[in-house]
């Protein structure tokens, strides 16, 4: 459990570095909400599944 628990968090702290690079740095490509959408409920899963 330990282990799902901190998948989560570091998947957590990539979405909130992706979150705020992505307007700074004018990142673009086409899929790039799927990709965060993805990211983000695996986290909230993995979080979630850790408790």
């Amino acid at each position: 459990m330990k282990i799902t628990r901190n998948l989560g968090m570091l998947l957590l702290a990539a979405w909130l570095i992706l979150t705020g690079l992505i307007p700074l740095l004018k990142l673009s490509f086409s899929g790039l909400g799927m990709v965060m959408a993805i990211l983000a409920i695996a986290a909230g899963v993995l979080i979630v599944v850790g408790r």
